[in-house]
């Protein structure tokens, strides 16, 4: 038997009603934000992840899925797409468009890394980037967006982490004091934080190995050494943060996994995830357009969301919560009733009624299937019920019955 490749799945009702739940509210808060859809293609040249992530970053030394075209070109499939929403950017001129590009996106990304909880080697992302800007007022909005996101997900309990990673004129200098640290207790790391020690020492913060975590702690914080300019941008976002009564902890240590952020990072983690507890991160990036060959500055700043973690706390913390309600079972007792019944369920869809017609003539097995199927109502049609006009219709919950006219049926049922 062939199954779904190691590090891949298949979703599946009833799984795939609380992904749609979560899409159907990222989409509705993105456009209260407006924000419009981007969609970019799987794969791109490999050339724009190396230059955008980071030629030493773990994403593109380690687990990108990167083949060679027929014409000899390298393309891999995307293991992130905020490279792919500037590379989209500067291709298209979007900078001539008015005001900032408020861009989100929904889609699948590529990593070859070992599968865990709610880690995947195909993943899902919901995303978004602002692009135009480097006020902290932006920085704010979008974290606001991504909170409100969650909690209209039904998503509760969760944490806001928040930093900042300075930038050009001020992380040299920390880049340096860091560097000199570590020297003297990088043995004692674990392999891939000796590796990173001389390759890309900022990540050695971001190291996740238990024996690691004391002698991380000693090493120097980044909030010590941010220059003026970043101290206030931070302070800022931190005030507009504070205005609106949104609660966050400063993490000196909190770094991302990509090279392209600067001032402003931030995750949101939660507890029931496990080890791997971040339901999504994001940050600012000013600079990428240009090092992707933008002529004219972007600043930008956007996040991105694991969507498969996120429809995971929704099931172990609601099971039942945002899953597909089926609103009416129709029991037809015969083959004319069946021809009858046909017709009523398409006027109820129509209105936007979840329906299923049974095609048993059975009563009590048609009673048991709608039971399971977890109907809220039942609805009898039989000869007797299209003679007179009235159809029985069940409370599954209940139990309660009651006769009622198709007109009557159409109002209990309302339009979308």
């Amino acid at each position: 038997m062939i199954k779904a490749v190691k590090g891949t799945r298949d979703i599946l009702p009833p799984s795939s009603s609380v992904w749609n739940h979560v899409e159907e509210t990222a989409r509705r808060v993105f456009r209260s934000y407006n924000y419009q859809e981007i969609r970019t293609p799987i794969f791109e040249e490999t050339q724009l992840f190396s230059r955008g992530v980071g030629e030493e970053t773990d994403i593109v030394t380690k687990e990108m899925y990167t083949f060679e075209d027929r014409d000899g070109s390298s393309l891999t499939l995307r293991p992130e797409n905020t490279a792919s929403v500037i590379r989209a950017y500067i291709e298209h001129s979007l900078h001539q468009q008015p005001g900032l590009q408020k861009l989100y996106y929904i889609g699948p990304m590529f990593r070859r890394e070992r599968p865990q909880k709610g880690r995947y080697r195909q993943f899902y992302q919901i995303g978004a980037e602002a692009i135009g800007s480097d006020a902290p007022a932006v920085d704010a909005e979008v974290i606001e967006m991504v909170r409100e996101l969650l909690l209209q997900s039904g998503v509760s309990g969760f944490e806001i982490l928040l930093n900042s990673v300075g930038c050009s004129e001020c992380r040299p200098l920390f880049l340096a004091s860091l560097q000199e640290k570590l020297s003297l207790v990088a043995d004692k790391l674990c392999q891939d934080c000796q590796r990173r020690a001389g390759t890309n020492p900022l990540r050695v913060l971001d190291c996740k190995i238990p024996a690691d975590q004391a002698l991380i702690d000693s090493l120097p914080s980044i909030q010590d050494h941010l220059c003026a300019a970043c101290k206030e941008h931070f302070q800022r976002v931190r005030d507009f943060l504070d205005d609106r009564g949104i609660a966050y902890q400063v993490k000196p240590r909190l770094v991302r996994g990509l090279d392209y952020y600067m001032r402003t990072t931030f995750e949101f983690v939660h507890g029931s995830l496990g080890a791997q507890n971040s339901i999504l991160g994001g940050g600012r990036y000013d600079g990428l357009a240009e090092q992707l060959g933008s002529r004219v500055a972007a600043p930008g700043i956007g996040f991105s969301i694991g969507e498969d973690r996120l429809a995971m706390s929704l099931e172990e913390g609601a099971p039942a919560a945002h899953r597909h309600t089926l609103e009416l079972y129709i029991a037809p007792l015969g083959p004319n009733a069946l021809r009858h019944s046909a017709g009523l369920a398409y006027a109820l869809r129509q209105r936007g009624t979840s329906v299923e017609v049974g095609a048993d003539a059975k009563l009590k097995r048609s009673m048991e299937l709608a039971n399971k199927l977890g109907a809220r109502f039942a609805l009898i049609v039989g000869d007797n019920e299209m003679s007179t006009g009235l159809y029985a219709l069940k409370n599954m919950a209940t139990g309660d019955q009651e006769n009622i006219s198709a007109s009557q049926l159409l109002a209990r049922f309302p339009l979308y």
